[in-house]
């Protein structure tokens, strides 16, 4: 790998792990703690992720237990999870809050698909950015004499290579999820 290609790396890293965690979100047709990523509890005046506030347990394939440390917090934490608009059914029990996970129909898990594919769209737009990043610092180190053409040509095919890996990559992830989707 060549140093341009090394320079922007952890870009490339960064890229992909923002990917996985936008589709971490995307429910499945199971319930799963995961879906409760995102989700800020307005708690002792600041917001806190749920996990800092509440055990998270899924009992069954369609529910989510969400026990609260403090009990007073029990209605915040409902409100926050109402608010995110997860599409689960949301009931305070007092001490816990059940989430139940509706099952999917078939149009709902073709309209999630489609909200993986857009953010897998908005993903490989970066790595395209990145890309064109590292092949105009190719380019301007061969103008500037730095390299030779033959290494330019190299170092841009290595580049394309490296390219197609990240693609690679980013489709996996997707197929996995989007196989997660459609198991009914």
């Amino acid at each position: 790998m060549n140093e341009y290609i090394k320079a922007k790396e952890a870009e490339f890293k960064k890229t992909i792990d923002f990917f996985i965690k936008e589709i971490v979100g995307i429910r499945t047709g199971r319930a799963n703690p995961n879906m409760l990523e995102g989700v800020q509890v307005d708690a002792y005046g600041a917001k806190t992720p749920i996990q800092g506030v509440a055990a998270i347990n899924v009992p069954d394939g369609q529910s989510i237990l969400v026990v609260p440390w403090d009990k007073n917090v029990s209605k915040e934490i409902e409100k926050a999870i109402v608010d995110a608009n997860l599409g689960v059914g949301v009931v305070n029990e007092g001490d816990k809050i059940r989430l139940t996970v509706p099952k999917m129909t078939e149009e709902n898990r073709k309209e999630l698909v489609k909200k993986l594919n857009e953010k897998l769209e908005t993903v490989r737009v970066s790595i395209r950015q990145i890309r064109e990043d590292i092949k105009a610092a190719i380019e301007k180190a061969e103008k500037d004499k730095q390299i030779t053409e033959d290494d330019k040509f190299r170092f841009i095919k290595e580049l394309d290579d490296e390219t197609v890996k990240q693609n690679e990559e980013l489709k996996n992830l997707r197929d996995k999820k989007e196989e997660d989707i459609m198991t009914i």
